[in-house]
């Protein structure tokens, strides 16, 4: 399947967390992150083709505001190749506010640093968005 992002995924080097937002469970943390997607680490498999309506905390240096609440669809999952008790999902951007979508770039330019490796694993193919 050809890559059809805009923009090369980023490794994270913050562990940022992501939770439901209506539970506040945990879900995972970002693993990597590009401009309509990014890859979750978690500690048990998620379902593929979900919607999942994500908080996040943010720090000061990306925001003024404590956290931002948005939409992704789960895409693909696997288990790490490297560590078999952690799972990889993809995740594409689905719904977020404008001023959100600033935020999240802001967090990808700060906290991501470009793959070492040839990209992530998985696909993660470009729809459109729908920004709030």
């Amino acid at each position: 399947m050809a890559n059809k992002r805009f923009e090369q995924r980023k490794d994270f080097s913050y562990y940022m967390q992501l939770s439901d937002a209506t539970t506040r469970e945990l879900i995972g943390h970002l693993a990597d992150i590009s401009t309509d997607g990014f890859k979750l680490d978690s500690v048990s498999p998620i379902p593929i083709d979900k919607e999942f309506r994500f908080h996040l905390e943010l720090t000061p240096d990306v925001a003024e505001k404590p956290f931002m609440v948005f939409s992704a669809q789960s895409k693909w999952s696997q288990a790490d190749p490297i560590d078999p008790f952690v799972y990889n999902t993809g995740f594409h951007l689905i719904k977020m506010h404008l001023a959100d979508r600033k935020i999240f770039n802001r967090v990808r330019q700060i906290y991501g640093k470009k793959q070492q490796r040839g990209g992530g694993t998985g696909p993660l193919s470009h729809r459109s968005h729908q920004w709030l």
